[in-house]
């Protein structure tokens, strides 16, 4: 159908709009990169004003780990909040509400250094990782529910646009001759108050999903007037037909909490390869880079390591325009086994160019690093963000997203806490442990992950439901009528 591959202003403000939710958990990921050695300056200072002595190196590299992974501990809480919010107040409003996180996260982190508190920064941090977290559950929702099918994978693919240009702003706004100096720093932490501004002026002129006014709220009119902005034609038949059979099968499947969702045998198999998937995003060590790159590259002998990293920062921006052309025709499995593959062979390259010593080998420390990020934003990146979208129904949606979400943020936690402690210990050969586990998540999607590409929502569900029959016989008669609905699609 033509209008299915129509792109209209009203589909790109939604989707724009809803994707300044990604640029800030973007931003607030890279942002703590660049200016590391002058926030540890104010640390010292402020312990030095407290206690009349330097901060001891070990109680740095702890209070430095803690504001970095205190992001992630947001994250957790946030994205397990997703399915209450987008449930409860609809996915656009509650786009619209979190962002009042981010506006308390941005005074109380642009104000730490006037108050000469390292508290406030790390509290700050953790109400900005926990509006991040509801961010990436609640925008691939909402772009996956506004989407036509056509177009739902490279409409998808712009949240993780959004990220990556969240995580170049912040390293160029990081520079010591912008905002990563020891005056200016507290404004590029609180910069998050500007995107939060501007998406409370445009979610109002954006319509509601029109999947949660109709098969959550019931309001079939609604649901048709937003289709038909969205689309841009009065013609919302087919749209409104694919609506109307999910709405059937949700009223035999019923809505389905985090619980009856982790132990129902018939939602197993997707929300395996939904948590999977999260954890080869965050397993692979892409946070590892763009957390503690500039300090990578010093060790790597690179004379300006923090214009190496903004390097990083458009190869990260480029290879993410590319997968957007390509989700759509070389489909999400082939990207993801081609960027996992790609990530593994980029990092024993990054491990042999840290190993040995020579002047030359920090250019090919520099070629790997962009390599590795290159191929991340092929697959790893992107794909499992609105591939969880994909694999459920209406029904379990929220509460899949909660749980992938949260492994998503618990593993990128794990990350940021740990990688310095076990680079101190395993050196330059760190990036082995992320290669093993990027060859155990390629083999675990080659032989376990669907093909979604052109596929509407129910067919994919329909596709488990079949999968699902051989543990029919410990489902309860709920699941069991849940499954026969799913099988009629």
């Amino acid at each position: 159908m033509e209008s299915d591959k129509k792109v209209t202003f009203q589909l790109m403000l939604a989707v724009g709009t809803a994707v300044i939710g990604s640029l800030q958990f973007g931003y607030n990921t890279g942002v703590i990169n660049a200016p590391q050695k002058i926030i540890e300056s104010f640390y010292n200072a402020t312990w030095f004003d407290r206690y009349d002595e330097n901060i001891p190196e070990t109680a740095l590299t702890s209070l430095w780990s803690i504001s970095v992974a205190i992001f992630s501990v947001g994250g957790m809480f946030g994205s397990f909040s997703v399915g209450l919010f987008a449930n409860r107040f609809g996915r656009r409003n509650s786009m619209l509400m979190v962002n009042l996180l981010a506006f308390i996260s941005a005074v109380l982190m642009g104000f730490s250094k006037l108050a000469a508190s390292w508290e406030m920064l790390i509290i700050g941090r953790f109400i900005v990782g926990f509006y991040s977290g509801l961010s990436t559950g609640l925008v691939p929702m909402y772009v996956g529910e506004v989407a036509p099918t056509a177009l739902r994978g490279a409409l998808g693919t712009l949240h993780q646009l959004a990220v990556v240009i969240g995580i170049l702003i912040a390293q160029v706004f990081g520079l010591e001759m912008i905002m990563g100096n020891a005056t200016l720093w507290p404004y590029l932490l609180g910069f998050t108050f500007i995107p939060a501004l501007l998406q409370c002026f445009l979610l109002p002129l954006c319509p509601k999903s029109p999947r949660y006014l109709l098969i959550i709220c019931n309001e079939e009119n609604k649901a048709k007037s937003a289709l038909k902005k969205l689309r841009g034609t009065t013609d919302v038949s087919a749209d409104m037909q694919e609506m109307k059979e999910e709405s059937r099968q949700m009223m035999r499947e019923k809505k389905v909490n985090i619980l009856e969702l982790l132990r129902s045998p018939i939602y197993r198999q997707p929300l395996v390869i939904a948590i999977v998937l999260q954890l080869s995003q965050q397993l692979s060590g892409i946070n590892a880079v763009f957390y503690f790159s500039t300090s990578i590259f010093e060790k790597a002998g690179v004379a300006q390591p923090v214009y190496a990293t903004i390097g990083a920062g458009v190869v990260n921006v480029a290879f993410t325009v590319v997968s957007l052309f390509l989700v759509e025709r070389a489909g999400r499995r082939s990207l993801h086994l081609t960027g996992l593959m790609g990530m593994a062979a980029s990092a024993i390259l990054m491990t042999i160019a840290q190993a040995v010593q020579v002047h030359w080998m920090s250019y090919i420390s520099i070629v790997a690093i962009f390599a590795f990020v290159a191929f991340f934003e092929i697959g790893p990146g992107p794909i499992p963000w609105f591939i969880v979208a994909e694999l459920f129904s209406q029904g379990p949606r929220p509460s899949a997203f909660a749980v992938a979400g949260f492994c998503n943020w618990t593993a990128n936690f794990i990350v940021g806490m740990c990688f310095q402690y076990v680079a101190m210990l395993c050196g330059p050969y760190v990036f082995i442990i992320f290669t093993v586990l990027l060859l155990g998540f390629f083999i675990f999607t080659y032989f376990k992950v669907p093909e979604t590409k052109g596929r509407t929502f129910e067919d994919i569900a329909a596709g488990f439901s079949q999968h699902a029959v051989a543990g029919v016989q410990k489902a309860s008669p709920e699941e069991m009528n849940s499954l026969g609905a799913d099988s009629e699609l």
